[in-house]
């Protein structure tokens, strides 16, 4: 693929690491090769395991990107927006491997897997976009509207609350949490489960299940993309 991810097959499962710089700072270009490994994915009908590196899955947007341009921020925003959207509707399962912290769009990624596993230890998930003078955005909002509970939802959104592995486990963030050492044989083993659905049945349902989610989504996006053009322009 190309140095930001690391793409991977292995019978029907497809690994695809981010290796974006220290963080996994999600980058035009990220998103970018993102979306080409999620192609080959498809592509194979592969169910897709989206790993992070030890001690971070993301840390979400490439702020320098915001301070060097206002249009690529805004551009980046909406991609990471579009990602998000096509794997909530991907037609195989994706398995995210939470290997550390995932903070902003690290987490809306997070949100968009089909089943989250993450690592227990020293680390914080959530969403600190208030924390640093951001307003959330409304793809944002709708993606922790449908992944968190009501509680959590206000916490986070509102707050900018920081949770560890196992609160982000009753958030609603992570369907589980294992040891490090555990961390990548877990992972496997769901993904080799899901790899035994019948796909075309999982993706039928997947669509049924989340056709409000996924049209909410789509309203969101244009209104963002409306409000940050706006902006832009005034």
């Amino acid at each position: 693929m190309t140095d930001l991810v690391n793409y991977e097959i292995d019978g029907k499962i497809a690994t695809i690491t981010m290796q974006n710089g220290k963080v996994n700072a999600m980058s035009p270009e990220h998103i970018a090769a993102l979306n080409g490994a999620l192609d080959k994915a498809e592509e194979a009908g592969a169910v897709v395991m989206l790993v992070g590196q030890p001690g971070i899955f993301s840390g979400g947007f490439d702020l320098k990107v915001f301070q060097r341009d206002a249009k690529d921020g805004v551009d980046m925003v909406h991609a990471g927006s579009k990602l998000c959207r096509r794997m909530l509707a991907f037609p195989t399962p994706i398995v995210g491997v939470c290997t550390g912290h995932a903070i902003a769009q690290g987490c809306f990624t997070l949100m968009a897997c089909d089943y989250r596993i993450g690592v227990d230890g020293p680390f914080q998930l959530g969403l600190n976009e208030v924390q640093i003078g951001m307003t959330m955005h409304h793809v944002g909002i709708e993606l922790a509207r449908y992944s968190l509970t009501p509680a959590f939802f206000q916490r986070s959104v509102i707050n900018a609350e920081m949770y560890d592995p196992a609160t982000a486990v009753t958030a609603g963030y992570l369907d589980k949490i294992v040891p490090a050492e555990q961390l990548m044989d877990a992972a496997k083993a769901e993904a080799t489960r899901l790899a035994g659905l019948v796909m075309p049945a999982h993706t039928a349902t997947k669509l049924k299940a989340r056709a409000q989610w996924l049209d909410a989504l789509d309203l969101a996006i244009d209104s963002d993309r409306k409000a940050q053009m706006a902006m832009l322009a005034g």
